[in-house]
């Protein structure tokens, strides 16, 4: 073989899983349980990479750890409600440990594609080409940061950083920040901001519903998953809404317009996430986080132009604008996924393409939607390799 030959080589036999993050880890492990073997590649130096290298060190869970946990393999008992950034790491590393998952570190997958000569998946990475029956797409909804483009945004002389790359704001102390974005990140950083001392004007484009993280004692999220086991959907938004305005009050008058479709209904069709609000909305009442109801027009020299004409000056910019998938930039050849690179069949069906292709991580339903698809795809794979390599073993199921 030349020197400027790729190594090739097959799978394990089992599936290629791309990603290792919490969706490609609980694939490998419902697999692993059945005695499947997979082989994980990712393009980073260690699991969790998005957790551990491109979120904010304040960062909790904002669901309850039951709503959190991956297949077959649940959180250490003395473990918060909410656990931190670094208990959820430390709870992918046991994860892992536990199921004996080791991915292969530091493969960036270049190109995917089935091959129908042979019918194998071929996936290239930048050192090695790899080959199975099946391949598995575990690079999840928030491969790559969103990063507008502003006009102006290069003459700025302050910091410019987007929130993969925040961590603290301590480096922001005293500061004026403008923070675009009010999901729950911007409004997690503008929370963070003012422990540091610095000045948040949170940029608030559109309409968001902004939910109390619990209620009457009870988390938000356990209220809306028991009251649909009983009521319609659009009943429950009504029912959580009223109940939302009883504890945090209208939020319309602090300039967080609510969409006219409710938060769960909305979340359905679009994918748009509520708010649950960890304290940020007690700094907007009393002021220490500015809401701009503006969007930006310009960046300027010290600041920004806003669209009502209005200027600021401004020390540093976060960008609170999401992240995408990155899906289409390396699986070729397959119409299964739309240009943004989520699968064009919606939840619940989402998870399973043609000739051995699926997908976990992709339902905009969190964890637990990753474990839901995680268990589908060991079940649908391990009936597969039965079929052709004997042996029998029980079905998972989600009850």
């Amino acid at each position: 073989m030349g020197c400027c030959e790729k190594d090739k080589e097959l799978s394990t036999g089992g599936p290629i899983i791309v990603g290792a993050g919490p969706s490609g880890i609980a694939v490998a492990a419902c697999l692993k349980e059945q005695g499947i073997p997979s082989l994980v590649l990712e393009r980073s130096d260690c699991i969790a990479s998005l957790w551990r290298y491109k979120t904010y060190d304040r960062l909790k869970l904002h669901l309850p750890k039951k709503f959190c946990e991956l297949p077959l393999f649940g959180y250490p008992k003395h473990f918060p409600k909410y656990p931190s950034k670094k208990q959820f790491v430390s709870y992918m590393e046991a994860y892992a440990k536990h199921f004996e998952i080791n991915p292969k570190f530091n493969q960036s997958v270049v190109t995917a594609h089935f091959n129908s000569q042979n019918g194998l998946w071929t996936v290239e990475t930048q050192d090695s080409v790899y080959e199975s029956r099946w391949l598995v797409v575990a690079t999840g909804e928030n491969a790559e940061p969103v990063v507008p483009e502003i006009q102006g945004v290069d003459k700025f002389e302050g910091v410019v950083r987007h929130t993969s790359e925040y961590k603290s704001g301590c480096d922001f102390k005293g500061q004026r920040v403008l923070v675009v974005g009010c999901g729950n990140s911007g409004m997690e950083v503008s929370l963070d901001l003012c422990r540091y001392n610095a000045s948040p004007f949170m940029v608030v484009r559109n309409s968001v519903h902004v939910l109390p993280r619990e209620m009457f004692g009870v988390t938000t999220f356990g209220i809306a998953m028991a009251l649909l086991k009983l009521l319609p959907l659009r009943v429950v938004d009504s029912l959580i809404l009223f109940m939302a305005n009883l504890t945090i009050g209208n939020t319309d008058k602090l300039g967080l317009r609510r969409p006219k479709t409710g938060p769960l209904e909305l979340k359905n069709a679009t994918g748009k996430t509520p708010v649950l609000d960890t304290g940020a909305l007690s700094l907007i009442r009393s002021g220490n986080i500015k809401v701009v109801e503006q969007g930006v027009r310009e960046i300027t020299r010290n600041g920004a132009k806003f669209m009502d004409g209005q200027e600021i000056a401004f020390d540093s910019i976060v960008l609170a604008t999401g992240y995408k998938s990155n899906v289409p930039f390396w699986l070729k050849g397959s119409d299964f996924f739309t240009d943004d690179g989520m699968p064009k069949t919606p939840f619940p069906n989402g998870w399973k393409g043609e000739k051995g292709l699926y997908t976990v991580g992709f339902t905009r339903r969190g964890l637990l939607g990753t474990s839901c698809d995680a268990l589908k795809i060991a079940n649908e794979v391990t009936c597969q390799w039965r079929s052709v390599n004997g042996d029998s073993k029980h079905e998972f199921s989600l009850s």
